[in-house]
């Protein structure tokens, strides 16, 4: 996951190919909250220097790109807020028809994760209990019942606690989509854990801008051999 906040344009490139080459699937691109305007300019940025897919992951209906392999169309079930549920998707669809952008509809749950995370701030929403496997489950089987083929469970960017693997356990035993998981996965033990878990793909943003691209070598092995 790469954040145009944190990162110009080059460096995000820069990451993105030492990324590829560490083996990961995809590179994702989006945030909470973007400043500035040059999100179009940093997905360019990042699809001319990698062959892997680069997937849109918008935090809201700007953060669309022509340049994007696809998109991953999110509502935050796990919320009430319906600006996040349906109001920015309907700002944004327009554009992704326009373009032809591929989608993945997707629930996007947020988890508890020790501390108030900027997906929580800014979405102006309550996370699921992280002691509260049943809950996390019961939105995932909402979301397989409305069509959604994937299910993201979310502990926030920089979150102190990762998902609990146990939470992971139960969603990816109530619904027959894709598992995905990120937030606070830093090293490769955890990420192992959660593929362990039942995760189908794992999502890693800050560890890799607080120690480089190159954790992310170590993280594909320990998942790969689980």
């Amino acid at each position: 996951m790469l954040d145009p906040d944190a990162q110009g344009p080059e460096e995000l490139a820069r990451t993105a190919t030492e990324a590829e080459e560490a083996g990961v699937s995809a590179i994702l691109i989006g945030g909470s909250f973007i400043e500035h305007d040059g999100f179009d300019e940093a997905v360019k940025a990042v699809k001319g220097r990698v062959r892997i897919p680069v997937v849109l992951f918008p935090g809201g209906s700007r953060q669309i790109s022509k340049h994007a392999d696809g998109v991953l169309f999110m509502s935050l079930l796990s919320g009430r807020n319906p600006q996040y549920l349906i109001g920015e998707q309907v700002m944004a669809a327009p554009l992704i028809k326009r373009l032809k952008l591929p989608v993945l509809p997707m629930a996007y749950l947020l988890i508890e994760s020790g501390s108030v995370t900027s997906a929580e701030f800014v979405s102006d929403t309550k996370p699921i209990p992280r002691g509260k496997p049943k809950f996390a489950a019961a939105h995932a089987m909402a979301a397989e019942l409305f069509g959604m083929q994937a299910v993201y469970l979310e502990a926030g960017s920089g979150a102190k606690l990762p998902v609990p693997e146990e939470m992971i356990r139960m969603v990816a035993k109530s619904v027959e989509i894709p598992i995905i998981v990120g937030g606070g996965i830093t090293t490769p033990e955890l990420a192992a854990k959660a593929a362990k878990a039942g995760a189908m793909a794992i999502v890693v943003g800050t560890a890799v801008e607080r120690n480089g691209a190159g954790v992310l070598r170590a993280m594909v092995e320990a998942v790969c051999e689980n």
